[in-house]
């Protein structure tokens, strides 16, 4: 298969699943496109493997486990090193992701281990299906989704500390935003992101969730945790004004798409169970004004 080919079916399988965000959009600079569809490919194909169809918890750690192995394969040959046996089930798609992801990783000299934490928030999906703390929650995030943000910078030729941290906010403060827009989903897979430390202040009771019953209590829960990403989304938002060209629109628009599912859970009383807060088609323009229209914040 082509380097060519690869990229065409890593774009392909962006166009395929809905974010909250937009993936290798027009709105990025055309030559970031197919490596930014190389990396999401990677990184949807796993999350796929720890979180749909019916696959008991080792048949899951062992996909995670063969797409590692694929990944330091991937690795080993642009780095000049040895490469680890390939997995026991590749198919076209796969192959098309790594040899996309190959030259994205020689292309841009992107450190590895970034992919190997976004491997890491996976296995924990597998494995974890609490967490006690706010603090568990945001290092969960801190693999699960800050490495995108910062490999976006990397792929942009972007390397600066003060960047990567408004990036890690609005990474961490997307990935909640999904969290509490998918109470209901996850739960039923039997999965709760929201930590026990803030419903057992309110609280809220697990059985309601069983119930479909949004209680004032678990609207407290979802009210303060909600505050709580919003302060993220305002420390992120440094992210959309410190980068230039056609990216600051790329970032403005996630940004800005991300913050108006907050406030529609927001305005919607956080009921989880009636209805799920998604943007649409005709969100866009909208978005587009917005993202056109930013202006920085006044300083303090």
């Amino acid at each position: 298969m082509s380097v060519a080919d690869a990229y065409a079916v890593c774009e392909r399988l962006t166009r395929r699943h809905y974010e909250n965000f937009p993936v290798a959009s027009r709105l990025l600079p055309a030559p970031m496109r197919p490596h930014i569809a190389a990396i999401y490919a990677f990184a949807r194909a796993a999350d796929d493997f720890a979180d749909e169809g019916n696959l008991a918890p080792d048949e899951r750690l062992a996909l995670l486990d063969d797409w590692g192995h694929r990944l330091k394969a991937s690795a080993g040959v642009v780095l000049g090193g040895h490469s680890n046996p390939q997995p026991t089930a590749p198919s076209p798609q796969s192959d098309a992701i790594f040899v996309a992801l190959g030259e994205t990783l020689r292309a841009h000299a992107l450190p590895v281990s970034l992919f190997e934490d976004l491997l890491r928030a996976f296995r924990q999906d597998v494995t974890t299906t609490r967490y006690d703390t706010w603090a568990d929650v945001i290092a969960y995030c801190r693999n699960s989704a800050n490495p995108v943000g910062r490999l976006v910078l990397r792929v942009a030729g972007r390397i600066d500390p003060c960047l990567d941290r408004a990036s890690d906010a609005l990474c961490t403060a997307l990935q909640l935003t999904n969290f509490w827009q998918d109470v209901e989903r996850d739960w039923q897979k039997g999965r709760l992101y929201v930590p026990r430390e803030v419903s057992d202040r309110f609280g809220a009771l697990e059985r309601d969730l069983d119930a479909r019953i949004l209680t004032p209590a678990w609207r407290n829960v979802l009210s303060d945790v909600a505050a709580r990403t919003r302060a993220l989304f305002d420390e992120g938002r440094a992210v959309c004004d410190g980068v230039e060209g056609r990216l600051r629109y790329e970032l403005r628009f996630t940004w800005l798409g991300g913050r108006r599912i907050l406030d529609r859970l927001e305005r919607a009383g956080f009921d989880v169970f009636t209805s799920r807060p998604a943007l649409a088609a005709a969100d866009v323009p909208g978005l587009l004004w917005d993202a056109i229209a930013w202006r920085p914040p006044k300083p303090a």
